[in-house]
């Protein structure tokens, strides 16, 4: 209990520094975005709506400070300002709509290739020297080849040679959003592409890392001993030598877990997916500053609330944390 609540301490710290830092980054960085949005309307605008903008956007004439407890009171209401892209939105209705597309295809297809290429890499180092290592070469090549590069040739192939699948949307125009079974099938169809992308890329590095360190587990003296009590080797591979050498394991996919909230850009704009990864690029584009800050924040909270998830994971796993 003691190292959970020295954690938690920590991340409060690092999540009002993170904080803190969202707040000063886009203030530091060159450019107005009152300027940028009175520019597009090209200056039709009176000094009383110029002025109400900046307030909305958090950047008023009033000093740093009271800028920064401004941002902290209306951060504590759950407001992050108005997107300059998508306004008069507020930047927290945008991000709200673009995030379930994200977790629903990124989260989804990274659990995916978590459960899968950890199972993988403990068999392949359990019966090494089997026809499994013949994975081997397959999963170093995968691990070396950028997600965007499988998502274009899977779009090639899958998608416009094939047409077996779409390449574009997240579902039918002509399907009407609802809950509905018809919507459902079309979304689940539109995410089949973006989904094999993320797990076929990222899945060779669970397989890697997993069977790397479960080799090196293999050798230690508690797995030698409960070989030699008798034990079935299902129990020694699993409860005695996985469990063990899934701990680095657990810290990359909370790493990977925090960051599916912040999508997986390029995968999202070959395939044109409305996810946060889209949002982003359009924000960087249209130099949305409110917006930026906002998806930067949430990244940053989710990649927080995934390491002390992980940190709990620790705690159940390995006993010698909880002293």
């Amino acid at each position: 209990m003691r190292f959970l609540v020295r954690r938690l301490g920590f991340y409060v710290l690092t999540a009002w520094a993170a904080v803190t830092l969202n707040f000063l980054i886009p203030r530091l960085m060159p450019g107005d975005p009152v300027e940028l949005l009175v520019a597009r309307m090209k200056g039709n605008l009176d000094p009383a709506a110029i002025e109400a903008m900046k307030r909305a956007f958090g950047i008023s004439d009033a000093g740093l400070w009271q800028q920064y407890l401004d941002y902290l009171g209306n951060l504590a209401h759950g407001e992050l300002g108005r997107s300059i892209t998508f306004f008069p939105t507020e930047v927290s209705s945008v991000i709200a709509e673009a995030l379930p597309w994200t977790i629903g295809v990124v989260g989804v297809a990274t659990l995916i290739s978590y459960v899968v290429g950890t199972s993988l890499g403990v068999l392949m180092a359990w019966k090494r020297g089997t026809w499994l290592d013949g994975v081997l070469p397959t999963a170093t090549f995968m691990h070396a080849v950028p997600y965007f590069w499988v998502a274009l040739i899977l779009a090639f192939v899958f998608g416009t040679v094939l047409g077996w699948f779409p390449t574009t949307r997240a579902y039918a125009l002509e399907v009407d959003p609802g809950w509905t079974g018809e919507f459902a099938g079309s979304v689940a169809y539109h995410a089949v592409l973006p989904a094999v992308t993320i797990v076929a890329a990222s899945m060779a590095d669970r397989i890697l890392g997993m069977r790397n360190v479960m080799v090196t587990t293999l050798g230690e003296d508690y797995v030698v001993m409960a070989e030699a009590k008798g034990l079935t080797s299902r129990r020694v591979m699993w409860a005695y030598a996985a469990r063990n050498a899934i701990l680095p394991n657990i810290t990359s996919f909370a790493l990977s877990l925090g960051f599916v909230v912040g999508g997986s850009v390029l995968t999202e704009i070959v395939f044109s997916y409305p996810g946060i990864g889209s949002v982003l690029l359009k924000a960087v584009e249209n130099e949305d500053f409110p917006l930026m800050q906002g998806i930067f924040l949430v990244i940053s909270l989710a990649v927080l609330v995934a390491n002390f998830l992980a940190d709990l994971a620790y705690v159940v796993l390995d006993p010698r944390t909880r002293q």
